[in-house]
């Protein structure tokens, strides 16, 4: 019976839908497998070719299945630090977004810089980050919001950690824990001060250059390989 059951939970696993952090996972392992010399170079192209088009995680497995790395147990990803990493981000703005009695937005696809400072004032700015391209493991956004407001979406995908406060306003971080050991992690702090700065995942979006970070990793493996 338990037999049964446990090959039933496994059946209904297998016909779940592949998430972009599913194909991710195990673009990861061929890479691994790659620079390993388990697969060649042509075996590693038509496997990650088939990873991007598969609809469900069966369809996933079948890719990793003779691989170890399909079996190891890899244990839960360790959360991410309250802080950047000293000397990672710069203390000077890449970008400013500012908003002085009117809205300012950011979103769509583009490359979000190592440190974005945001400013509304008796206005409004959007930060959304959800199609964004992370080129840098770490994003600080510093919000300062008076008499306006700030807000600050992710992908889900990735970790999301806030420090700051609010004076007569409402300065909320949503803190969120990426299952990736690698995901970006967006760091969001500042004041709000009779105004409103927050920061939370927007559901269904997760990092979608999936395919630019599995070239990126795969010629990290090759050149640490050769």
């Amino acid at each position: 019976m338990q037999d049964a059951a446990a090959r039933s939970t496994a059946t209904r696993t297998s016909e779940l839908r592949a998430s972009d952090a599913d194909r991710d996972r195990v673009a990861d392992m061929l890479r691994e497998a790659l620079a390993e010399g388990r697969l060649t170079a042509d075996e590693h192209a038509e496997r990650v070719e088939g990873v991007l088009a598969a609809k469900t995680v069966g369809e996933l497995d079948v890719f990793v299945r003779d691989l170890p790395a399909a079996h190891r147990d890899r244990g839960p990803a360790a959360p991410a630090p309250n802080r950047p990493t000293a000397g990672a981000v710069p203390l000077e703005a890449d970008e400013n977004v500012v908003a002085v009695f009117s809205s300012a937005v950011r979103k769509g696809r583009w490359r979000a810089n190592r440190r974005i400072h945001a400013y509304a004032v008796f206005g409004s700015v959007e930060i959304d980050l959800s199609e964004a391209v992370f080129e840098y493991q770490q994003v600080v956004i510093k919000a300062f919001s008076v008499f306006g407001s700030v807000e600050v979406r992710v992908p889900e995908n990735v970790s999301l950690r806030g420090t700051g406060g609010g004076v007569l306003g409402n300065f909320e971080v949503h803190t969120l824990d990426s299952s990736e050991p690698d995901a970006p992690v967006v760091y969001v702090d500042g004041w709000a001060v009779l105004g409103h700065v927050e920061a939370r995942p927007k559901r269904g979006r997760v990092v979608a250059d999936l395919l630019d970070r599995v070239h990126r990793r795969v010629e990290k493996g090759l050149r640490k390989h050769l």
